[in-house]
Order: structure tokens, then sequence, then C-alpha cells
């Protein structure tokens, strides 16, 4: 499957941790050409310089449409081109509706919602004019399934499969692809990002069976390295012990 990865210029946001760094270290192992996005400059640069990419690791907070763009366009201007983009930053502040944690709501939305929306935006129009490129936006199971106290987080990864989905029929006269791909419990950070202590302590018990972030990296991999005239427009999958 590497064969379809080999030089490669990939842009990932929220690289610093969990699936993006899994992502970049599978990537780079691949032999793809990385550029990498995060808020954590500090880690980021300590993977960049571990990954021996130079100065091709750029502080972004996906929030921010201006900061995305300039994540994007070092990747032209360090390769020449854009040949993947991995919309993977976000967060999971799980909470009841009845305990109003609007900013919470906010932070979600803006994250994981707007921030892929920032991606696409920043990216596109480079796949445009090479008329190639390949889009990756990070949903969850969430997206598929809605349990009480995840009601927004859901919200926000339905929402990604429904752009992705849109975008998919859009770019075709482009040649650009587009996958989803919808991890279930895997070991990341993301439970941290949980601001009630009572939630967090039952995603801690759905994270116990939590599968190693390769797993996600090779869902990127196999989508990635499929012939040009396949695209993989989605990936679901969870650890085997995982009901929900």
């Amino acid at each position: 499957m590497t064969q379809g990865v080999k030089d490669k210029v990939v842009v990932i946001t929220g690289a610093s941790s969990g699936l993006g760094e899994a992502a970049a270290r599978r990537l780079s192992r691949d032999g793809a050409k990385l550029v990498l996005g995060a808020r954590r400059l500090e880690r980021l640069q300590a993977l960049a310089q571990e990954l021996s990419l130079g100065g091709d690791a750029v502080q972004t907070d996906v929030t921010q449409h201006e900061q995305v763009r300039r994540l994007v366009d070092r990747a032209v201007q360090s390769h020449g081109r854009l040949d993947v983009i991995i919309n993977n930053a976000g967060l999971m502040p799980l909470s009841p509706f009845e305990r109003l944690k609007i900013e919470d709501w906010d932070r979600m939305i803006d994250v994981n919602i707007k921030g892929v929306l920032y991606g696409v935006a920043a990216a596109l129009p480079h796949m445009k004019a090479q008329r190639s490129g390949h889009i990756i936006n990070v949903s969850s199971v969430a997206g598929h399934k809605v349990r009480p106290g995840g009601a927004v987080y859901a919200a926000t990864k339905h929402a990604v499969r429904a752009l992705s989905e849109g975008l998919r029929q859009e770019v075709k006269p482009y040649n650009i692809r587009t996958t989803i791909i919808s991890p279930g419990a895997v070991a990341t950070e993301l439970p941290d990002s949980v601001t009630e202590p009572d939630v967090a302590a039952n995603v801690r018990k759905t994270y116990e069976n939590a599968i190693p972030a390769d797993s996600f990296a090779r869902a990127v991999v196999f989508a990635m390295s499929q012939p040009e005239d396949v695209d993989i427009n989605e990936i679901l999958f969870r650890p085997t012990s995982q009901e929900y």
C-alpha cells in the first residue's frame, strides 16, 4: 500500500498528539512529505525534529482561518504542491444539555466544524489548480450514533460527514478525492478534553479497551494508497470489543 504514499505532500492538523501524531509517524516512515500543524508548538517542533521535517511545523489554531491558510501555504511553498490534507484537530468535552456548558459547545463547533471548513477552504484552491488532491476529514462513531451527554459532540461529527459528502459531489470535476474516517475508542488525549468529572470517569471506562492510534494511521494509508480512480469515501472502525 505504501507506494501510494511515497513523496505525497501531506498537511496534518492536530498533529502534536493522538491521531495526528500517529498519522505523521506512519506517513513519514512510508516516505510522505509532511507539513504539520497544531497549537502546542513545543510538542509539534519536537515531533518535527524527530521526523527530520526541518521547518515544516507551523503553530496552528484551526479556529483561525488565516492560520490554517498559512499552514497549507507553507506546504505549497516548501514542496510545490499539496496532495493531501488531513483535517484531524478535534475536541470532545461531553456533557448533558441541562448543565448548559455553552463555552464547551462553542469550542466544539469552532474546532470540530469550522476547523474542518477552514482546512477545506485553504486546500481547495491549490487542489483545483492542480486538478488533483485528497481531502481526509476526521469524524467519529459519534457521527453515526447519538448518546445522552454527547449530543453536541455528535452533532459536530454528523456535520463533518454531511460537509464531506457535499464536498465529494462538488469536487468531482477537479479529480479530487474525499475520505471521512470515523474512529471509535482509540487511545489518544481526546478524553482529556471532557470538562465534567463524572462524565470523564464514564468516558475513561469506555476507553479502557481503546485500540492504538496507529489503527487510524493505517486507515489513512489505506485510503491514500488506492489508485487515482478509486475514492474511498468513508471508513468507520472501532475496537472489536466496543458495543457503541
